[in-house]
């Protein structure tokens, strides 16, 4: 077979996506020749995978994907989600009645939002994949709603990139609580994964996590309580794989308290942003987690609409090596929408963090959850926004900056809408109305571009209150890693191609 020899620039910006790594270059690399060469490029290839959405014969499934606009991301491109058991390929497949297999969601050009609904408990775990111009910061949001039931009200959850490595504090194996990690091997190969559990006195022995078999094209899920010895309000899971790659999320689900996805933390690092608590927010709970050698002293800041400041009687929390802490911080936000900033006291010690945020009083209560997460970088995406529902908030840590919020065109309609804001330093901005496409129709994209000033961070928040239950979840803004950099020694070899 007659096959084109591809440039290197290709596999490895394309490799750089499906991995969901992006190499990248600060100020403290002065030093080094190869970084100062490397030139940012769009990726050409990214795959993400959503996890079943819910078991519930009453849950309502949406999806809402988008690409933004960027120049240098030329050429065609399509970006799919097909069942996870379908492979992407060029050749037909057939369903289970013999007929042809569609595609669950297209997307043929940037610039565009494209929806779907599923209904009940029979939608997969999908898995997606977008070349071209459609990859540079492709984002698929997935939204559930239950009207009873066990986890009742709103989950959300942004589709991920595969990867190797994953925490997530905040887990839970309490009496109300049903956690589920949900692991899903995009590949054609077997995945081989481990899950570990640390409690409040260290790790919580149980041969059941080891070397959990994902098969290729497959979503697992696995109960937490399984895998612990007892019941433990406030645990931190660390899945690695061993072989292979796969997407996680936990799916937690509260008798009392409804329930949401709980995504995986920002990588561990001395220093943590946790962006947009609720300003009606009526319970906050912290879970830290530092999985080194060391005991970790961290200092806990809110991010007001008006300043930093110190919560009293929440000023430090030590977080012993290897143990999970957890504080609660009650109505930490007073009726103003706000952040939460953890940074070391003293000896700079990595840690992974997240919180657990209630609305609603008695039995009408709701939660969600907020990791910690990166910077809004050079760009960041959310989907499935309503015309009503969608409140942005942004925090500068340290200086003061500028940003431009784009609303895009409706999934059904409507022409796009931008405004620019100001965060001052050490504030959050609340957007109780961020942009909304004229002429909507359907749900919208929001994208966040930074334009000046310091590092901002973000999250959206989607309220679907139903029945006097204030149903709701949160998506935090990291970088949507549209570019990755390669150096010019990697860039320059024309003479590979033909």
């Amino acid at each position: 077979m007659n096959r084109t020899t591809q440039s290197l620039i290709a596999v490895v910006v394309a490799l750089g996506a499906v991995t969901g790594y992006a190499a990248t270059s600060g100020p403290d690399d002065k030093g080094d020749d190869r970084a100062k060469s490397a030139a940012r490029l769009p990726v050409e290839r990214t795959s993400l995978l959503c996890p079943v959405p819910s078991a519930s014969d009453l849950a309502e499934t949406s999806y809402t994907a988008f690409t933004p606009k960027a120049g240098g991301a030329g050429g065609t491109g399509k970006a799919e989600l097909l069942p996870v058991t379908k492979q992407l390929t060029d050749a037909p497949q057939e369903d289970a009645k013999g007929k042809e297999a569609k595609p669950f969601l297209t997307q043929n050009k940037p610039g565009e939002a494209v929806g779907g609904e599923e209904s009940g408990a029979e939608a997969p775990a999908l898995i997606g994949t977008a070349d071209g111009p459609l990859a540079p910061g492709w984002t698929v949001q997935q939204t559930t709603t239950y009207s009873a039931g066990s986890g009742r009200g709103a989950q959300g959850t942004n589709c991920t990139a595969p990867d190797t490595d994953f925490w997530f504090p905040a887990a839970s194996t309490a009496k109300d609580r049903s956690d589920y990690i949900h692991l899903t091997n995009p590949d054609d190969a077997a995945a081989v994964v481990d899950v570990e559990l640390f409690g409040p006195d260290g790790e919580v022995t149980s041969p059941v996590g080891e070397a959990i078999q994902v098969q290729p094209h497959s979503s697992v899920p696995v109960l937490l309580s399984t895998l612990a010895d007892k019941q433990y309000t406030n645990l931190t899971m660390h899945v690695t794989a061993r072989s292979g790659r796969v997407a996680a999320a936990v799916q937690s689900s509260d008798e009392k308290l409804g329930g949401d996805w709980l995504p995986a933390s920002a990588d561990p690092a001395a220093e943590a942003v946790l962006p947009g608590i609720p300003k009606d927010a009526t319970s906050v709970r912290l879970v830290a987690f530092a999985p080194g050698s060391e005991d970790a002293d961290v200092k806990l800041q809110l991010a007001s609409p008006t300043g930093t400041i110190t919560p009293a009687g929440h000023e430090n929390l030590h977080i012993k090596a290897g143990m999970t802490a957890a504080v609660d911080l009650g109505d930490i936000t007073k009726g103003e929408a706000g952040s939460l900033l953890l940074s070391p006291t003293d000896k700079a010690v990595p840690v992974v963090a997240a919180l657990r945020v209630t609305r609603g009083k008695g039995s009408d209560k709701e939660t969600a959850f907020i990791p910690a997460t990166n910077a809004a970088g050079t760009r960041a995406t959310v989907a499935d926004n309503r015309a009503k529902g969608s409140t942005l908030s942004l925090v500068a840590p340290g200086r003061a900056a500028k940003v431009k919020v784009t609303a895009s065109p409706g999934t059904e309609g409507g022409t796009p809408a931008a405004k620019t804001y100001t965060v001052k330093g050490g504030t959050t901005l609340e957007i109780g109305e961020p942009p909304v496409p004229a002429g909507l129709k359907g749900a919208y994209a929001l994208t966040v571009e930074p334009v000046s000033g310091g590092e901002v961070y973000g999250s959206r928040m989607l309220s679907l209150p139903e029945d006097g239950i204030p149903m709701f979840t949160v998506q935090t803004l990291p970088d949507d890693r549209g570019t990755v950099s390669v150096p010019d020694a990697e860039r320059d070899l024309t003479v590979l191609q033909k």
